[in-house]
């Protein structure tokens, strides 16, 4: 996505006992970090900047042509459209050499360096942002996301209250600040952020609909981490009504019924989960184990074989051997089951 203004997690399941997986904050690398925030923050916080210059340029014989300048933002911002990110870099480092309209620059490729996971220059470029513009809310939102994913959280909540000081309506905001006190461990704190960050979603329906089921399904993870199931469940509904075709609402709705050995209505959200996304490998796993427990173990054996096929071919060793051991068990107790018959 392009993004401004939300962290990401997408679920991935740790690997545990035999028993179902828990849901964690959703995606297992750096491979793509990013939620599917719509592109159109991305494009308003640079269309933003582009107004702003239009409107400020005055003509200046020792200034570069103003032509030049917004040549190269517009170059810029074709360049984010089209995700390509280090073009865009390019772009906006000529349209600071210009020496015309740098914080909107700084700030735009503060946001590109994002796309590209170099945090450590997009935090460099939104420090420059805002010392040039302390009212800068999308630079203080993206330099929050790139602490967050760089594991310094505590920072990542210090940037987020700069926006909510200066914007207190905006929910991204509050649904960031949720995701960094989760990150953090304070699920109270945050499941309070995910409320407000719903009440002020309202304000922008516009949205599409999967964002409001990011912030339902997070808001579940967090009453997943405090053990209330129930509450967990209520949430992932919310998710998977908004959103149907939410993965992982699903999945960690599925965890959730499995916890409460609930396996059928587990081995449906899984069901659901893999028609989505056949590459979810550990719904699969989760399945595979949900059907063991009620004793359908043909369809066990399956799932978990297709679970380690999947492993091997990501080259996922940890999960692979973890998984070659879950089918080891299930067979075992099959056998045993069989001898005591």
């Amino acid at each position: 996505m392009s993004q401004t203004g939300s962290y990401s997690r997408p679920q991935t399941g740790e690997m545990l006992s035999p028993d179902i997986q828990n849901p964690t904050q959703r995606q297992p690398s750096k491979r793509r970090w990013f939620l599917l925030i719509i592109t159109t923050f991305i494009l308003a916080t640079i269309l933003y900047w582009q107004i702003n210059i239009h409107n400020s340029q005055t003509p200046n014989p020792s200034s570069p042509s103003p032509a030049t300048t917004t040549e190269m933002m517009n170059q810029g911002i074709m360049a984010m459209q089209s995700h390509n990110y280090p073009l865009a870099i390019t772009a906006f480092s000529q349209q600071m050499a210009q020496q015309t309209h740098i914080a909107s620059a700084y700030s735009n490729r503060c946001l590109a360096y994002l796309q590209i996971q170099a945090y450590e220059n997009a935090i460099a470029d939104c420090n420059q942002a805002i010392n040039l513009n302390p009212n800068n809310t999308e630079a203080y939102l993206n330099r929050g996301i790139s602490y967050y994913q760089i594991g310094n959280y505590e920072q990542a909540l210090n940037n987020t209250q700069q926006v909510i000081i200066r914007h207190p309506g905006d929910f991204r905001a509050y649904y960031n600040r949720g995701l960094a006190n989760t990150a953090l461990g304070n699920y109270p704190q945050a499941i309070h952020d995910y409320h407000i960050a719903l009440i002020s979603f309202t304000c922008h329906p516009s949205h599409h609909p999967s964002l409001l089921a990011d912030i339902y399904n997070d808001l579940g993870l967090a009453y997943f981490q405090l053990h209330n199931l129930n509450s967990a469940i209520d949430q992932f509904n919310l998710a998977i009504r908004t959103y149907p075709i939410h993965e992982f609402a699903h999945f960690n709705r599925g965890c959730s019924c499995g916890k409460q050995g609930n396996y059928r209505d587990a081995i449906r959200d899984f069901s659901q989960v893999v028609r989505i996304n056949p590459s979810n490998t550990n719904a699969y796993v989760n399945r595979g184990m949900a059907y063991h427990y009620l004793g359908y173990e043909s369809a066990a054996i399956a799932d978990l074989k297709t679970a380690i096929q999947q492993f091997s071919t990501q080259n996922n060793q940890i999960a692979y051997q973890k998984t070659l051991n879950l089918l080891k068990f299930v067979q075992t107790q099959i056998h045993s089951f069989s001898q005591i018959g």
